[in-house]
């Protein structure tokens, strides 16, 4: 396909897309990391180690992509999608935005509530955000274990809804966010 004609969907800029997919590797790996921590409490510690600075990286690039979302209009919709389509496409990227902000921000507050470090790598440490506390702790502990079932469910549905349309409606809604072009002929 080629970027140039006029049936190529508009593209997000390689800022954007380079942004993306290096988010979506980050939160593939943190929940894959995230359920070996509760299903292996003998490694609870060393995934700890790695959990803990994916946890605060994926902070800091959320807020790299809001700003950059706010700078950069990201491409029409697809005429492919309905006006209702695109009301869930937009309010469920806003969602994963918001989550993927609050989950580790929770994280590093629920650390800081337990009165331990928030250590990113060797004596590299975070400021506590919150005086220790149990019963905070424990609250944000219990709202980390909910948010986390929430992403993990928003992103699985964020990845079928991309499926679907690569691979059943073939609109080439994927080459908007990819670096590639779609060689499939649409339907």
């Amino acid at each position: 396909m080629n970027n140039n004609s006029p049936h190529s969907p508009a593209r997000y800029t390689v800022l954007s897309r380079a942004l993306h997919w290096v988010m979506a590797v980050m939160v593939i790996a943190m929940l894959f990391i995230g359920v070996a921590m509760v299903a292996s409490p003998s490694a609870y510690h060393a995934l700890l180690f790695l959990h803990r600075p994916l946890g605060i990286a994926i902070l800091a690039l959320v807020v790299v992509r809001f700003v950059n979302r706010l700078l950069r209009r990201p491409p029409a919709h697809s005429a492919t999608m309905s006006p209702a389509e695109r009301v869930v496409a937009t309010g469920s990227e806003y969602l994963l935005y918001a989550l993927l902000f609050a989950q580790p921000l929770i994280g590093w507050a629920m650390t800081s509530a337990a009165g331990t470090p928030v250590v990113l790598y060797g004596p590299l440490h975070l400021p506590a955000i919150l005086p220790p506390s149990p019963s905070l702790y424990s609250t944000l502990r219990e709202a980390h274990t909910v948010l986390a079932y929430l992403l993990f469910f928003a992103f699985t549905a964020h990845m079928c809804a991309v499926l679907f349309h690569a691979l059943v409606l073939r609109d080439g809604l994927l080459d908007r966010m990819a670096f590639w072009h779609s060689t499939r002929p649409k339907r």
